[in-house]
Order: C-alpha cells, then sequence, then structure tokens
C-alpha cells in the first residue's frame, strides 16, 4: 500500500488526484489531503441547486464536481479529507465499513463516542462530521470521506444555504444534517497535523507493506492534465448537471416579474420572463441558448439596462 500526505489545498488538484490515481496505479492507496474553501458535489447533482450562489460568488469559492455520487461537502482548512483506494473482486467491492473502521478505531482511542450513521456517515451525540462515498472503477474502488476537525461551521451552513423550492429536476439531493467538529470533543488538545499523524500511524500498524509516495514530477503533470481538460471546467462542474426547470418571481419597484426556465447541460434551451403577467419576448429569445451563468446572462440583458433592474438578475439565480 502506498501512504501520500500532502501540503497541495488545491480542490482542483486533490480531486483530480483521485481519479488519476485509480485509474492509473495498481497499487492499494491511502491518501490525506485538506483543501482551501471549496465546494465538492456529488456527480449526479444540480450544480445549481446544491450552492449558495451570493455566497460563493462573494467569497471566491471554488465549486469542483467529484467522480463519486452523494451529497455536496464543504472543505476549509479545518477539514481533512481522507482517500482509500483498493482493489478486490466483483461483488465485495463496495465497503462502507470497512473504509470506515480505521477513521473510527482512531477517535475511539482518543476517546470520543462515534459511531456510524445510516450508509456513510459518521456522527458524535447524532452530529455529523464526516460524509463518505464511494465510487467503482474496474476491479478498484475508490472511498473518500470528510473529517471535520475545526472547521468553519458557519461558512458551511452559509454555503450550502439555498431554497430548493425554486429547482424542479431528478438529480440527487443533499440531505441537511447538523453537524459538528471533531475538536470538541477532545480530552486532551491536538492539533490537526497531530490528528494526520494519529491516522497515518494506524494505517501504518495494521498494514505490513505500507510505503510513504510522493508524487513525482510525471504524476504532477497528468493530474493537472486531467484538471485543465475536466476538473477546472464549466461543462464539468456545472454543466454535467441533470436538466432541470427552474422558476422564480419578485418585484423591482411596481414591477412583478416571473422567470420560468429550462436548463440542459447548463444551458438555457427555453425562457419565459414575465413582467406584470406580460410575457417580455424579447428577453425570453434573447435568453435562449445561453449558458446558465450568472456573469454571461448579465451580459445578455445589459443592452435593457434603462428598461429594467438588476433585481431580474437576483430572480434569474
Amino acid at each position: 500500500m502506498f501512504i501520500i500526505n500532502h501540503d497541495i489545498t488545491d480542490p482542483y488538484f486533490n480531486i483530480a488526484s483521485e481519479e488519476y490515481l485509480l485509474k492509473n496505479f495498481s497499487d492499494d492507496i491511502f491518501m490525506l489531503y485538506q483543501n482551501d474553501p471549496s465546494l465538492i458535489i456529488g456527480k449526479h447533482q444540480n450544480a445549481f441547486a446544491e450552492i449558495n450562489h451570493a455566497f460563493v460568488r462573494e467569497n471566491n469559492i471554488p465549486v469542483v464536481r467529484r467522480l463519486s455520487g452523494g451529497g455536496t461537502v464543504f472543505h476549509d482548512g479545518g477539514n481533512l479529507n481522507f482517500c482509500f483506494i483498493s482493489n478486490g473482486k466483483e461483488g465485495n467491492l463496495i465497503d462502507f465499513k470497512r473504509f470506515t473502521q480505521p477513521i473510527l478505531d482512531v477517535l475511539l482511542e482518543l476517546g470520543i463516542p462515534v459511531q456510524r450513521s445510516g450508509r456513510n456517515d459518521l456522527t458524535i451525540h447524532d452530529l455529523k462530521f464526516s460524509g463518505n462515498a464511494e465510487h467503482v472503477y474496474k476491479n478498484r474502488t475508490l472511498h473518500h470521506g470528510t473529517l471535520l476537525f475545526s472547521s468553519k461551521l458557519e461558512n458551511l451552513r452559509s454555503a450550502l444555504k439555498i431554497n430548493s423550492n425554486l429547482y424542479h429536476d431528478k438529480a440527487v439531493k443533499s440531505v441537511p444534517s447538523k453537524v459538528t467538529n471533531i475538536r470538541e470533543y477532545l480530552n486532551s488538545a491536538i492539533t490537526l497535523e497531530e490528528f494526520k499523524g494519529l491516522i497515518i500511524r494506524h494505517i501504518l500498524s495494521g498494514k505490513g507493506n505500507a510505503v510513504p509516495h510522493e508524487f513525482t514530477q510525471t504524476d504532477h503533470h497528468a493530474i493537472q492534465q486531467l484538471v485543465q481538460e475536466k476538473y477546472d471546467t464549466w461543462e464539468w462542474n456545472y454543466g454535467y448537471s441533470p436538466r432541470f426547470k427552474y422558476k422564480n418571481q419578485g418585484t423591482s419597484g411596481e414591477t412583478m416579474f416571473e422567470a420560468e426556465l429550462e436548463i440542459e447541460k447548463g444551458i438555457i434551451k427555453q425562457a419565459q420572463i414575465k413582467a406584470n403577467n406580460k410575457i417580455i419576448l424579447e428577453l425570453s429569445h434573447l435568453l435562449k441558448d445561453v449558458r446558465y451563468n450568472e456573469i454571461e446572462v448579465s451580459n445578455v440583458l445589459k443592452p435593457f439596462d434603462k428598461f429594467i433592474s438588476l433585481d431580474l438578475i437576483k430572480i434569474l439565480f
């Protein structure tokens, strides 16, 4: 088994590295990493419906779609991510209990009353601190999970605060959970680095053939190429979202606006904009075939600045 513990905090690189290791190595792998503040969404989710667009925009938070399913999670410097990549046999590849057990062992040794909840969460007193997901490629399993150690939970809540009633789709929905940080339950204070060390020592103690591995120049180049071609593209992170409808309304002065959009692969396929119950045909036609992106939509509507308010942009998003 290779053990990888690096200090790269670029979420695009780290999420891409998991796919690279899964598909280009044959050894079992255990990896620990941290990300700069970012939102990591499940493969089959509607990115538009999972995030607080205003908070993401104001704080320049990257949104990255991962290879596995499941719900959206928030990463920051107080969150530790762990990843197992393991060879197996067909019919025995999905195993959340197996891959989360080492984490439970470490936390139980620290005196923390940790439990499994449902299929893939870890909790302390019914408060979630770890969400887990898996993806199978041929005979290899990618299992990854979050470990909220000292995250800024107010940012987590703000980033995931959405109005789900505006979006109508069949995408996988995130299930809101009350969360907590591991640090709150430690009998003796330790740093996140010390916590990482405890996990690595535990993995080493159970794997006699485990050896450290550092990304080579070849690894870096291949991962960066995957970032450029996939993980840092609008088409993957947003455009991969399932087809959905968006409906919203609001007022601007004495005008009541209503917006109804049909969006496929991140592109507005149909739009109906009403003002005081009258369809504005020109606006509706202009939005057709435009990326559902606040900047691009704003640019399309710019010639109408004198006649419509910026409130309409807010209604559209």
